[in-house]
């Protein structure tokens, strides 16, 4: 037998049609005062104000901090956190995508534990006291915050996302109901689906996966890819968003317990420096990167080859591996995935800042647990490669 492993989820997770309604039970258990970590958008579609009204159905009183506008930063958990200390609010609930629910779990460490967050970056220091519980709610399916013990916050001093990855960051509740991600316009269900592929794909084939990680890899690969095409084309599709919600969620405990890989190291400067969307910049790289790893990973992503094509078993191993490749390239072309020159941004930025994205990319960690360890030189390639990557459906043989 090999070594033991540990694995960590939320304490309790409701899913499903209407679990939003727990909501008030789950909060009234944890505390008196809650602040709602959301965004506008949010807002306008009504999930703030129901939020609020079902916490009053449990007499919890609620504050609301909208700022969260894109990409999580630093200033954004110290706005929220002046917010909740000023309310002296005792539980935090995040109603939105990846950003809300990773700033959430900033501010719940925060108003504990007394110092800027960036502190925890790579475990320099360990997170001593219990947060405030948090309630976290997804209104994607693609992230899978509300079921990871990672935070990424955007240092905005330094251009650099922070990392941060500890068990306190563990949201107490995760609530994903499928009808919140039914308003996620076709763009976003792109791009937050692919980014749960991501997740699910780099739990697989990291050099971190054990046995309960590849069971819920797997199994999310499997959701994902039977219905995100419905999700993207038919958003009103609620079979299909709950499959995806639940693929999602998987993939986020996947990747919690087995790491991310190359796709995530290069990604998060991406982010940082040309404020592209996590699942946007995900979306834009896992192609090339499974390209560049194939040939150290032929037999997990020969694995992965049956959720694409139900003959796949007659296949060779690099024929299956081949195959999975190429699915996930044809299906960023379906669905409309940019490359980074598509996305707006420009070359000559691009050139000057691919130096320093590559040596923050080597210095995250992620790409070590990659199947191929790439060098800084690897990494400044690849990026030019996905600055102009064609992501054909045309078959190269």
């Amino acid at each position: 037998m090999g070594e033991s492993n540990v694995f960590r989820t939320p304490q309790t997770i409701h899913y499903g049609k209407d679990a939003f309604k727990k909501i008030g039970k789950e909060a009234s258990e944890k505390g008196q005062k809650a602040l709602i970590i959301s965004d506008r958008i949010m807002e306008k579609l009504g999930y703030v104000s129901e939020c609020r009204d079902i916490l009053l159905q449990g007499r919890i009183e609620s504050a609301v901090y909208l700022g969260v506008e894109s990409e999580p930063t630093d200033v954004y958990v110290a706005e929220a956190l002046e917010l909740c200390k000023k309310e002296k609010c005792d539980v935090v609930i995040s109603v939105g995508g990846g950003s809300c629910i990773d700033t959430a779990k900033a501010v719940a460490v925060a108003a504990v534990n007394g110092i800027y967050i960036g502190e925890y970056m790579g475990g320099k220091k360990q997170i001593e006291q219990q947060p405030l519980p948090h309630i976290a709610v997804p209104t994607t399916a693609g992230t899978g915050s509300e079921a990871t013990d990672v935070t990424v916050i955007t240092d905005t001093t330094n251009d650099v996302k922070m990392m941060i990855k500890q068990p306190l960051l563990m949201p107490n509740v995760a609530i994903v109901d499928p009808v919140l991600s039914i308003s996620s316009p076709k763009s976003v269900t792109a791009a937050t689906g692919i980014d749960a592929l991501s997740h699910a794909v780099e739990a697989y084939i990291s050099k971190k996966a054990q046995s309960m990680t590849d069971t819920l890899a797997l199994s999310a690969i499997e959701q994902i890819v039977k219905n995100i095409r419905t999700a993207y084309n038919e958003g009103e599709n609620v079979a299909a968003r709950e499959a995806m919600s639940i693929g999602s969620m998987q993939a986020g405990m996947a990747f919690s317990n087995a790491s991310v890989c190359l796709v995530h190291g290069m990604s998060r400067p991406i982010g940082a420096l040309f404020h592209v969307p996590h699942g946007i910049s995900n979306a834009m790289l896992l192609p090339a990167v499974l390209d560049f790893s194939r040939d150290d990973c032929v037999n997990r992503l020969a694995d992965l080859a049956k959720f694409f094509d139900a003959d796949a078993d007659r296949l060779s191993k690099e024929e299956a591996a081949d195959l999975t490749v190429y699915e996930v390239k044809k299906l960023c072309y379906e669905l409309d995935v940019p490359n980074l020159q598509g996305w707006g941004i420009d070359q000559a930025d691009f050139e000057a800042a691919v130096s320093k994205m590559a040596e923050d990319a080597m210095a995250s960690g992620s790409p070590q647990n990659n199947p191929r360890v790439p060098t800084k030189e690897e990494v400044e390639e690849l990026y030019h490669v996905c600055f102009s990557y064609q992501f054909s459906i045309e078959k190269t043989s």
